[in-house]
């Protein structure tokens, strides 16, 4: 009798065991590989864990990958949140497959910066970065202060390029647009600029550590770069700096937002509110110079210098429908009138 009510109480703390762990809030993280995770997972995941209990599944890609994963699932997504660009984050919230953020519920909202939350509501940037100007100082003797600096006779045979296939080839061609008076409803003046800087191009880039590999071997005196990776690069002993043009390097922001349909919305709601909070964004802006969107932020002063507080409001940040809707056309006359 005694063994039958033992095996009784056991089975009954086994079924409520499972079930309790079925209706966990754990939940699933779309984001960045490499460091990134790294960083994410000590300052945004950890944080997280420790204050709700709930786990997190991390899946790994980029933002297009995940854009394609969001539609393939038709509003039943796989996903509780996702980190992802602001131009893929603009298009999901267009096609109604992102859930809208209750910014009421955000208790570190109040100090996220003007402009950090997207339009309706549907996604929140947690990060700021740029396309700016990295440099080689053994070769360039003072330091860069305008984009119109990539056409001095002194660095021909030493520019490279970004191909216009990633985030900082769409940004050079717009920064090159806006310094020759256009603007994204024309671009016809960043492509004859580009055009006529072509001559002194050693190469147009495709990967960061090509680009990287070729300022170490002196091959390049001159590049439109990011700031986080050519801190890292200058880090580990790799000749490059950086400088911001004074007529704004290009803006990128970095969002996050739940995908419709996702399973635990409000267990992801707080995993975003962790990744707004002073602490997780001092933490993961200190790791990966990457420029934080909480006010209340103190940085170091080595990431401070790479990312300064005060230059969010200084860069231009592009209207992500706009780039959205015509970057696959201007991918195609890039590669018909520059790379071809």
């Amino acid at each position: 009798m005694k063994s039958s009510l033992l095996a009784l109480t056991l089975s009954g703390s086994l079924i409520a065991m499972v079930t309790t762990a079925a209706h966990a809030d754990d939940i699933v993280v779309g984001e960045f590989g490499g460091s990134f995770a790294k960083a994410a997972e000590a300052c945004h995941a950890q944080p997280f864990t420790k204050a709700t209990g709930n786990t997190v599944t991390t899946q790994l890609g980029s933002s297009s990958q995940f854009a394609s994963m969001i539609r393939a699932t038709g509003g039943q997504s796989d996903f509780d949140a996702v980190y992802i660009d602001d131009s893929f984050a603009t298009q999901l919230a267009a096609e109604g497959l992102l859930d809208k953020l209750d910014i009421s519920k955000l208790s570190n909202g109040a100090q996220v910066a003007k402009g950090a939350i997207g339009d309706g509501d549907y996604f929140v940037q947690y990060q700021w970065s740029a396309t700016l100007i990295a440099y080689n100082p053994k070769l360039v003797k003072e330091p860069p202060t305008s984009w119109e600096d990539l056409f001095r006779p002194e660095y021909a045979g030493k520019i490279a390029l970004p191909d216009i296939s990633g985030t900082s080839g769409v940004h050079f061609l717009i920064a090159m647009n806006r310094l020759k008076g256009g603007d994204l409803t024309n671009l016809d003046k960043g492509f004859e600029a580009v055009k006529a800087l072509k001559p002194s191009v050693v190469t147009f880039y495709t990967q960061p550590d090509q680009i990287i590999s070729m300022f170490e071997r002196g091959e390049v005196a001159i590049a439109p770069f990011y700031p986080d990776r050519a801190t890292i690069a200058a880090d580990s002993g790799a000749p490059i700096a950086i400088a911001y043009p004074k007529e704004g390097a290009i803006g990128i922001k970095v969002t996050m937002v739940i995908p419709k349909g996702a399973k635990h919305p409000e267990a992801a709601l707080k995993y975003i509110d962790t990744v707004l909070s002073a602490d997780a964004q001092k933490c993961f802006a200190e790791k990966m110079y990457a420029g934080p969107v909480n006010t209340a932020v103190k940085l170091n002063d080595k990431t401070a210098s790479v990312v300064p507080p005060d230059m969010y409001g200084k860069l231009y940040f592009p209207d992500p429908a706009a780039i959205a809707k015509n970057v696959g056309t201007w991918r195609q006359r890039f590669q018909r009138e520059v790379t071809r």
